[in-house]
């Protein structure tokens, strides 16, 4: 099949336009990033987003291994001899899998069967003769085939025998298998049953004891929690339809007479059902639902990584990075506006080893002496308490006090990426710098971590491995470069997330800055070795250089576009400085008198767009937020409280809210508010400061059940 016709197949499943398709996997295939593609080629694909241009790859690929399958299939038959023109069409038609693999069933090579068995026994022809159903006296006929050598002593033991014939051959029919596959995946029923005797050991999973329910409706999460049970041994679980409508429907589609051959073929569709067709199809289907849930899952944690990386970030400023803890005190850093590591301590704030007054003075003397603009406080065991010393000091300059999501700091703490860093520094100290960057730039920090360690959200592990690092990478890669890269001061880990660029060159780009100096403008990318034309081409628009001779280096438009502002100048018979930011001045702009067959109006929106704020951050500005301070302990709660909270995890059933008690809660979807909510995602977002009311308490489970929608009465 060629490109056209994948792009056909596309767009019809898509609902786009053909030519959208095909000019998009034109790019792909010629090396195009997806946001470059999305973002510098928005006239070949018209307008096409990220995730739509991900959906094309996805489908596409999905094509291109159908059919290396499908030849794989094609020559393995031709080779057996049994190739006819009409199976080969059918080979050829068949648009999924499933369908290939079910046309392909009788020709496989099989390990010894009770059919293949019974084949040698001679059966054949009298399974072919039983099968045809004619108004014949079997019992007389099956009298033939008895021989006591082939363990064929009775009329039944031959019957049976051409029965396991019939069976086989009905479980291997297109037809059967589409359609009881159709009633597997429409109205199966999942249905859980807890281990005997695994009550106690798996009383997490209590709710799926005796559970069951359609499994089309079951919701991603809860089959993902199903299945790892399962795997974990304490649930045993059955994927199954009702069985008197399968077996109808094979009985429909097998048996065409009421006479004795007709009750053989009726024992012979009960057989194929009940020992090889149901286990068969609850495998598929168990594995088709597994997949669903998976790409589900996958998704939410894609679009809960997004959120992370592009929160709102401090920006330059000098910070004081707190990494706490009791029996082994509190790590203290300081960094500058750029991230550098100034100074480290470690100071004891907390009992056993408290040392108030001389940590206090300590922390007064840093605060000025460094001109620290804000602290940053990791949220995690000692955090809350930490904050409440640090707010208690009567600092002589105006301070900020953030706590800051530290997961993932030890991650980085203990990495390649961290010691290369700090090799003369231990896993505190770097974990203490990974709170305070995070404060500084979460995106630029982030990075540094394998997407898959950040902790993103629920049954993280029990997806699909490759798919997951795939989504997140494919996530991380579209925040880096819809934010934009500093090339002067990005870390190679940045850098190597820009479109066109990967680890190596990025290594390269650090490494020839490191012997040459700041880059002056983009150009001088030109002269890395290996970064060529094409590299040129993908990566240029996302990397700026703040401070070069043309303010266009230090904004989104694409150097292959520098020629069109030039037009657009000698047209209004300005400079640039003069129409970077004059609103009067753009709006006189015509860009219609700029169109060309290479540009379009998107291309040129993009531009003014750009001219108006050059470089800008498409992330929120920072908003300072501060948890309930006579708050700090699950003990300190009580039913029918109203606090502040800020969202940490989002899932299918709801949202994790912290609010100050190192015990997150849980929003249920059904208590996020006063209407129905098909996606938690639709109303709330990562870092997000909400008002919740306490509505269950679990002291000792130490669960918080929580309420947005009642913190609103």
């Amino acid at each position: 099949m060629e490109v056209k016709n994948y792009a056909l197949s596309i767009a019809k499943e898509l609902n786009l336009k053909e030519i959208q398709v095909k000019n998009t996997l034109d790019l792909l295939n010629s090396g195009a990033t997806i946001p470059f593609i999305s973002r510098y080629r928005k006239e070949a694909t018209e307008s096409l987003n990220e995730v739509e241009i991900s959906s094309i790859k996805v489908l596409y690929n999905r094509w291109l291994e159908l059919d290396k399958r499908r030849a794989a299939i094609i020559d393995l038959i031709t080779e057996q001899g049994k190739m006819t023109t009409e199976l080969q069409a059918q080979l050829e038609n068949a648009s999924t899998l499933a369908e290939l693999e079910d046309i392909y069933l009788p020709y496989r090579p099989k390990r010894k069967t009770r059919a293949s068995v019974a084949i040698e026994k001679g059966l054949e022809p009298l399974a072919t003769l039983i099968f045809q159903q004619k108004n014949v006296n079997i019992e007389e006929i099956a009298k033939k085939y008895l021989n006591s050598e082939k363990e064929l002593n009775t009329i039944e033991d031959v019957l049976a025998g051409a029965r396991d014939i019939i069976a086989e051959q009905i479980t291997e029919n297109v037809r059967i298998r589409g359609r009881i596959r159709r009633l597997f995946k429409n109205e199966a029923t999942i249905t859980s049953k807890v281990i005997k005797e695994k009550e106690k050991e798996g009383e997490k999973y209590s709710i799926y004891f005796d559970s069951s329910e359609r499994l089309l409706k079951a919701p991603s999460h809860r089959l993902l929690a199903l299945f790892r049970g399962e795997d974990e041994g304490f649930l045993r679980l059955t994927i199954e339809p009702d069985e008197e409508k399968a077996l109808e429907i094979i009985k429909k589609e097998t048996v065409r007479s009421n006479n004795s051959c007709g009750e053989q073929v009726r024992l012979a569709a009960q057989d194929a059902y009940k020992r090889l067709l149901k286990r068969q199809m609850e495998t598929e289907i168990r594995q088709f639902f597994k997949e669903r849930a998976d790409k589900e899952a996958i998704k939410v944690f894609a679009t809960n990584l997004r959120q992370l990386l592009m929160a709102p970030p401090l920006g330059q400023k000098r910070v004081l990075a707190i990494d706490p803890g009791f029996r082994t005190g509190c790590k203290v850093v300081i960094l500058n506006e750029q991230g550098k590591l100034l100074y480290n301590e470690t100071l004891y704030i907390h009992p056993p080893h408290a040392e108030y007054k001389v940590s206090s003075d300590k922390l007064k003397r840093l605060v000025l002496q460094y001109k620290i603009d804000a602290i940053a406080i990791g949220n995690g065991t000692a955090g809350r308490e930490t904050e409440d010393f640090i707010k208690r000091i009567p600092f002589e300059r105006d301070v900020m006090a953030i706590v800051v999501n530290e997961s993932g700091a030890s991650v980085y703490s203990a990495s390649e990426v961290a010691r290369e860093e700090f090799p003369d520094y231990d896993v505190t100290v770097r974990g203490a710098v990974s709170i305070g960057r995070r404060l500084m730039d979460p995106l630029a920090e982030l990075v540094k971590i394998d997407p898959k360690s950040i902790g993103v959200g629920q049954y993280q592990h029990d997806v699909n491995q490759t798919l997951l690092q795939e989504s997140l990478n494919e996530t991380v890669e579209s925040c880096v470069n819809a934010v934009g890269v500093e090339v002067n001061t990005a870390s190679k880990e940045l850098l190597s997330y820009v479109s066109g660029i990967g680890k190596t060159l990025a290594g390269k780009i650090v490494a020839y800055r490191d012997e040459h100096g700041a880059f002056r403008n983009r150009e001088t990318l030109r002269q890395i070795p290996q970064f060529g034309e094409k590299t040129f081409e993908q990566a240029a628009g996302f990397l700026r250089i703040h401070g070069a001779e043309n303010p266009l280096d230090a904004s989104a438009v694409h150097p292959e576009s520098y020629y069109i502002v030039d037009k657009i100048l000698a047209k209004t018979n300005c400079s640039l400085q003069e129409l970077i930011n004059n609103k009067l001045l753009q709006e006189k702009i015509d860009l219609n008198e700029f169109v060309s067959e290479k540009i379009g109006l998107p291309t040129l929106k993009d531009i003014m767009e750009e001219l108006k704020k050059p470089g800008r951050d498409p992330r929120e500005k920072f908003d300072l937020f501060e948890f309930d301070k006579n708050i700090t302990s699950i003990n300190d709660l009580t039913v029918g409280m109203t606090l502040n909270g800020v969202v940490t995890n989002i899932t299918n059933f709801g949202c994790f809210v912290d609010i100050g008690v190192h015990q997150d809660g849980l929003v249920h979807i059904s208590q996020m508010a006063n209407y129905y909510v098909a996606n938690p995602n639709d109303v709330v977002k990562l870092n997000q400061k909400v008002l919740v009311k306490v509505i269950g308490l679990e002291i000792e489970r130490k669960r918080i059940n929580l309420s947005m929608k009642e913190a609103q009465k």
